[in-house]
């Protein structure tokens, strides 16, 4: 079966459909591995996007979550493989006992998902973006970088 490529996206093309990505996405894949080679581990997480930042909450036994800490390093990833957005970021644990009530309010409400129910045991970190990319296809991935050291290459 041969299916026909769509035609590139120009860099800002691709811009605009990243952050419609991140305004209207719910979920995300997040990877992150412990300090000193530790075994990479990854899992979908709900998030918000909010002022530049990802917002996401998990419990706090959980892999990710003490990666996060250990390290602060993260990689998250929406869409699928033909259609992709790959976030490079540096986390930060928010304080234990959550976010202000505003932010903790409109994480619960833009995911269908309220940590602060369930107890103590959920952490909220937020990740700063240092590299952005996105593509579909083959005939993209000469231009996919879209964000570098924080900084958008490309204005919309």
């Amino acid at each position: 079966m041969t299916e026909t490529v769509p035609a590139a996206r120009s860099a800002r093309q691709r811009l605009r459909d990243t952050l419609r990505r991140l305004d209207e996405d719910v979920d995300a894949w997040v990877a992150t591995a412990a300090a000193q080679g530790g075994e990479p581990y990854m899992m979908p997480l709900s998030f918000l996007w909010r002022d530049g930042f990802l917002y996401v909450s998990t419990r706090a036994s959980n892999p990710v979550a003490r990666n996060l800490l250990d390290t602060g390093r993260v990689h998250v990833a929406l869409g699928h493989t033909r259609d992709v957005v790959h976030i490079e970021g540096v986390a930060q644990a928010l304080p234990e006992e959550g976010p202000e009530p505003a932010l903790r309010q409109e994480f619960a409400h833009r995911t269908g998902f309220d940590p602060a129910g369930l107890g103590p045991h959920y952490r909220y970190f937020r990740i700063r973006p240092v590299r952005v990319l996105a593509w579909r296809e083959v005939n993209e991935l000469a231009g996919r970088e879209l964000m570098r050291d924080g900084q958008w290459l490309v204005t919309d």
